[in-house]
């Protein structure tokens, strides 16, 4: 079985945790952030975690990570 190619789009854009979480950066942060709340932004600075079907499909164009 020849080897799987890893999708270097999301793979510049997803990190996986020890246990085998994906954690990636919130939308809504990089312009136009004079409209937002201070508070928003703030939460917006924390990672995300993903889960359910997006994780399993993330899985199959990320098969080594």
């Amino acid at each position: 079985m020849p080897k799987l190619k890893t999708h270097r789009g999301a793979a510049k854009r997803f990190r996986a945790t020890a246990s085998g979480r994906l954690k990636h950066k919130r939308p809504n942060r990089s312009h136009i952030l004079t409209s937002k709340s201070r508070k928003r932004k703030r939460h917006l600075r924390q990672p995300d975690f993903l889960g359910g079907a997006d994780a399993q499909n993330l899985q199959k164009i990320l098969p080594y990570l």
